[in-house]
């Protein structure tokens, strides 16, 4: 990869960049692209244009993009369950959906204590089939990507879907709780705060919280953005976490410690690792769908 796509902070970023790659762009033309899904499966990725509302597929096989859903309610982040079915974040209908093997959507949740959710953002599925989501006001804040509506909730949480349906609020001490990522052996649970969007003295931080049978226990910031907010990020076999930022993405060891920077000249708003060896990162570039390969692979289940 050419020295001007990339910062190496720690020597250890040297090792994750193969210097006979490049970035690649696989589509142009979104407002504001968001929510990549690898489906292995497939062969395909989907990721959403949440203003457009419209849900994009790019065929791996050859490289064709096209519209796989819209109207689609404004989706905004996607996930994989163990079965294989699409799980998705809606700003419209401002709750959790999954597309079924036949075809048929299914709502998942839509309510919290009898009140309207706010607008779910970012969602991750773990290996015993919950679902994990976040629920900042992006989505009711206007018209562009959703439609513009007060919160009911008065509230920015993390919640849990479990396996019988049943919804919990797990984390409520983010300001605008966004992307969020399990660790590799599912004991932590990463979440971004992009709360600076609505108050100044929010800092743009990870954070990192224990894993419970109950939910999460205290969380504590792990990484701090030099450019920008993070917003969707993954974490690769080795629990290092790939992360948006204002200028590309920023890879991070599982202590914090800042390794390196893939440059990009838009703002990136989340990732995620695909290709049959899952060492193919796609970026999701506010106008631009990008792909870089990278000598490491995203981490997935079922876990050894």
């Amino acid at each position: 990869m050419p020295l001007r796509d990339y910062e190496v902070h720690d020597d250890r970023f040297r090792g994750l960049i193969l210097a006979n790659t490049h970035i690649e762009v696989l589509c142009q033309g979104g407002r504001w692209l968001e929510g990549p899904v690898y489906f292995p499966a497939g062969k395909y990725l989907l990721f959403s244009d949440i203003p457009n509302d419209r849900v994009m597929r790019w065929d791996e096989t050859d490289g064709n993009v096209s519209t796989f859903l819209s109207p689609c309610g404004y989706h905004n982040g996607h996930s994989l369950d163990p079965q294989g079915r699409l799980v998705s974040c809606e700003h419209q209908g401002r709750r959790i959906s999954r597309i079924e093997h036949d075809g048929t959507t299914s709502n998942l949740a839509d309510q919290f204590e009898g009140k309207l959710l706010n607008s779910p953002n970012d969602i991750v599925v773990k290996s015993d089939g919950t679902v994990w989501f976040t629920d900042p006001t992006y989505g009711i804040d206007s018209d562009y990507e959703g439609d513009a509506a007060p919160s009911e909730i008065g509230e920015n949480n993390v919640y849990r879907i479990s396996v019988s349906g049943e919804l919990s609020k797990v984390a409520g001490d983010l300001r605008q709780p966004n992307g969020l990522a399990f660790s590799p052996d599912e004991k932590i649970l990463y979440v971004s705060d992009t709360g600076q969007t609505h108050y100044r003295d929010c800092a743009p931080v990870i954070r990192a919280y224990p894993v419970s049978a109950d939910g999460l226990g205290a969380g504590q910031t792990v990484a701090a953005s030099d450019c920008g907010l993070f917003d969707g990020f993954r974490v690769d076999v080795a629990g290092r976490i790939w992360t948006s930022a204002g200028d590309g993405v920023h890879c991070y060891a599982p202590d914090g410690t800042m390794l390196g920077k893939i440059l990009i000249d838009e703002v990136v708003a989340n990732l995620t690792f695909g290709g049959p060896k899952r060492n193919r990162l796609f970026i999701c570039a506010t106008t631009t769908l990008r792909a870089v390969y990278v000598n490491t692979s995203g981490a997935t289940w079922p876990l050894a």
